[in-house]
């Protein structure tokens, strides 16, 4: 039987054994679907769709030193890059530092039961692509600055810095979204704990 490491089941995978790929694609297809649903709504699945099907391609390519996860985010994420290009066409360049989900991705509606939850989870798609790229993984995947640096392929105090600016653009998102003070208040005083929930109650949990 093969063993249950990422490592392993992709030296497995690359081996011929179909199983251990199909293994390694039920473990993260839930965080590839994270990945993507606060982003572009109806064309989630498609992006979703595309990316393993380049980790398929690309299998031989994936380096040890990098964890799968990392690898497999930062293919999302070349992806979600060109389909905003996409999407745009001719009419402008994007920059993926200053234009949001929310201004290249029709409306996305908002299934969070809570007032908190949906204030997060539109305050986060009004952040510059990158900035919202590298808080959601943080949140809701657990990624440290250093596995940010391999998704991104930047230098890991750029991603610091990331993080850093991110959640001071957040909090200024929030603040300009918020319908009264008392739910800014509770927003930002548990911002952790509400984009914990909502990775579980809203966006589907990763666990097999």
């Amino acid at each position: 039987m093969v063993e249950d490491s990422d490592t392993a089941l992709v030296d497995a995978w690359r081996g011929g054994d179909r199983e251990a790929g199909k293994r390694l694609f039920s473990r993260h297809y839930a965080a590839i679907a994270r990945f993507f649903r606060n982003k572009v709504g109806e064309a989630g699945p498609d992006l979703i769709q595309r990316t393993f099907l380049a980790c398929l391609e690309g299998r031989e390519r994936f380096r040890h030193e990098a964890a799968f996860r990392s690898y497999l985010f930062s293919i999302a994420y070349k992806m979600l890059c060109k389909h905003y290009r996409e999407v745009r066409r001719a009419e402008a360049r994007v920059d993926f530092e200053a234009d949001s989900a929310h201004q290249l991705s029709s409306p996305i509606s908002a299934v969070a039961a809570r007032q908190e939850q949906r204030l997060l989870l539109e305050g986060l798609r009004r952040l510059p692509v990158d900035y919202q790229v590298v808080l959601e993984l943080h949140y809701w995947e657990g990624i440290t600055a250093a596995e940010l640096a391999e998704v991104l392929s930047i230098p890991v105090g750029t991603a610091k810095t990331r993080l850093r600016r991110g959640r001071e653009l957040l909090e200024e998102r929030l603040r300009e979204l918020s319908t009264s003070a008392v739910l800014l208040r509770s927003t930002l005083a548990n911002l952790d704990a509400w984009a914990a929930q909502l990775r579980v109650q809203v966006l589907g949990s990763a666990d097999e």
